[in-house]
């Protein structure tokens, strides 16, 4: 098993789960990691929970990329990635410290990971065998 076949959206996952309870509870995803004054006079805040998040959409970024190859290598990542969303959908459920907005969207980051990756690997798929055959 190469680390290809690896999904890379765990590591979303493992950070909010580290970050969660070696911090000792969720007040920290609230926590600022700085603040801009903007033009108009408001102030952004940038926080621990939208550093996880936007992790995440890095993340969910590259599997989408991996999905477009056809190999081995992507049947065992697509099947890895299903049981990361299992996991994550368990933890949602059952743990306290996962109930926040911001784990959820890690969770709903690797749904999509899940049926497009399926989705794109089948119509890459059906795309390779198109172009080896005649299409009528």
């Amino acid at each position: 098993m190469s680390l290809r076949s690896i999904p890379s959206i765990v590591l979303a996952f493992i950070l909010y789960n580290a970050v969660v309870f070696l911090s000792g509870g969720t007040d920290v995803l609230n926590s600022a990691l700085f603040e801009l004054n903007m033009l108009s006079g408001g102030v952004w805040r940038f926080t621990v929970g939208d550093l996880i998040i936007l992790v995440t959409l890095f993340l969910l970024f590259g599997e989408l990329i991996k999905a477009t190859y056809t190999s081995t290598a992507s049947l065992v990542d697509h099947g890895l990635s299903m049981l990361v969303f299992i996991a994550c959908l368990v933890e949602f459920l059952l743990v306290p410290q996962a109930a926040t907005s911001t784990f959820f969207l890690v969770m709903v980051a690797t749904a999509i990971d899940v049926v497009a990756g399926f989705t794109i690997g089948i119509r890459v798929a059906r795309r390779d065998l198109s172009i080896g055959g005649v299409e009528h």
